[in-house]
């Protein structure tokens, strides 16, 4: 049977694909490798699917620092409004929690999977899992359609490519699409992981003294190499591992680690343990603090102050033995100590590897795509969506809700333009 549109990849964008292409009335297939659709979908946000983030367009974009401005086009079509209607619509009640981020109601993905699933039904789209692709299919310029693993060949005029990155590859994502891609002539632009857990070489990384800390409305800076000026700075929280730092903070400051350690074997990290505070605040602070219990060491005056396991290595950071008390403090150390909050130093040597991101850096070129439906401008009939883009953003419903818009965009387009022919 010959299909208007073949919709490759059953993760967000190619559901939504399916959804768009669907809704014009072409007669999609959509074909996934694994044994059932929507795999990365059912644990993002922990299980609880962040479908998209409910801030502006502008904050939308600021938040995909990896080209999101090619987003704008996709979003004159489709923006986290609609897709907050579109699912809404479907029967998921979805509420805002911190920093715009969207939920259903029922705190389950496989909520949002099973409603994806059930619409792209209803439109009559043939679903075919455990169906793994060879190669797109390609004569004369134009797509022609699609040759299965078993050997079989299945013909159509437009093919959409969702195959997505080469990150959480459990959930499908192998990278299978960028020799397709590079087959009809597109470049694939440099891949690197992002959203990734960051790896250290300090000493108290390496004896697991912190492994487990939680630290809680931080600020996380990544230093340039050449002139330790800022490069990036969030807030929010991060947890220390037994290879580096890892939460929110660190997975949005790794990809500006990932580009600086291509000038440099180290990169400097600062954490600001009091974001809300200037220096000489903290240190009056302490100096309140020790005021209040002149006979008690600094180890024991600081608990509760800042975390437990903390304090032996700030001490040590300014040569300052735990046991001093207030009465023997240096003159200086109580500056030196504030600076130390405010400024406590990591060294990056690396990230985990790209399969163990959660979020692949680089993909298609985007200036070999038309913004407005992702239609490649090398070979007629081919169209890519999602992570298999040039686009990446943080966590916070952002790199979803690229892959939503550009799904639709690409779907709906696909579907028409077959219908040209």
């Amino acid at each position: 049977m010959k299909f208007d549109v073949i919709i490759i990849g059953g993760g967000p964008s190619g559901l939504m694909a399916a959804t768009s292409a669907g809704t014009e009335g072409a007669r999609v297939l959509l074909l996934d490798k694994g044994d059932k659709l929507g795999r990365k979908l059912a644990i993002s946000g922990g299980g609880r699917c962040n479908v998209t983030n409910a801030g502006d367009i502008d904050y939308i974009i600021k938040n995909i620092p990896g080209n999101g401005r090619f987003l704008y086009s996709a979003f004159s079509s489709f923006n986290n409004q609609d897709i907050i209607r579109f699912f809404e619509g479907l029967g998921i009640s979805l509420k805002e929690e911190d920093r715009g981020r969207m939920f259903p109601v029922s705190n389950k993905a496989k909520d949002v999977v099973n409603a994806l699933i059930q619409k792209i039904k209803s439109l009559n789209v043939t679903i075919r899992t455990n169906t793994p692709v060879q190669r797109v299919l390609y004569d004369a310029g134009k797509v022609t359609g699609v040759l299965l693993k078993t050997g079989e060949i299945i013909e159509s005029a437009s093919v959409v490519v969702a195959v997505g990155g080469k990150s959480v590859p459990h959930t499908g994502s192998t990278g299978d699409g960028y020799a397709w891609a590079n087959e009809a002539g597109h470049t694939i632009t440099e891949l690197f992981p992002t959203e990734v857990p960051i790896t250290c070489n300090d000493a108290f990384i390496k004896d697991r003294s912190l492994q487990g800390l939680s630290l809680r409305d931080i600020n996380l800076s990544v230093l340039n190499p050449k002139n330790h000026k800022k490069i990036i700075e969030h807030n929010g929280d991060m947890i220390f591992t037994h290879y580096g730092i890892s939460g929110p903070t660190a997975l949005r400051c790794s990809q500006f680690v990932v580009k600086a350690l291509k000038k440099s074997e180290i990169v400097d990290l600062l954490i600001d343990l009091f974001p809300n505070t200037r220096v000489d605040e903290v240190q009056a602070d302490l100096s309140d603090l020790l005021k209040n219990e002149p006979k008690k060491a600094i180890k024991n005056v600081l608990k509760g102050y800042v975390p437990e396991r903390m304090i032996p290595i700030l001490l040590a950071k300014i040569n300052l033995k735990e046991e001093t008390t207030y009465d023997h403090l240096p003159r200086e150390a109580l500056h030196h100590l504030a600076e130390m909050m405010k400024q406590f130093p990591l060294q990056a040597n690396g990230t985990l590897s790209i399969e163990e991101a959660f979020v692949t850096g680089g993909g298609v070129h985007l200036k070999e795509l038309d913004p407005k439906t992702l239609h490649s401008k090398k070979m007629n009939g081919l169209f890519f969506c999602g992570e298999i883009l040039d686009i990446h953003g943080y966590t916070g419903g952002f790199n979803i809700t690229a892959a939503f818009a550009t799904g639709f965009v690409s779907g709906r387009a696909a579907a028409k333009m077959s219908q040209e022919l």
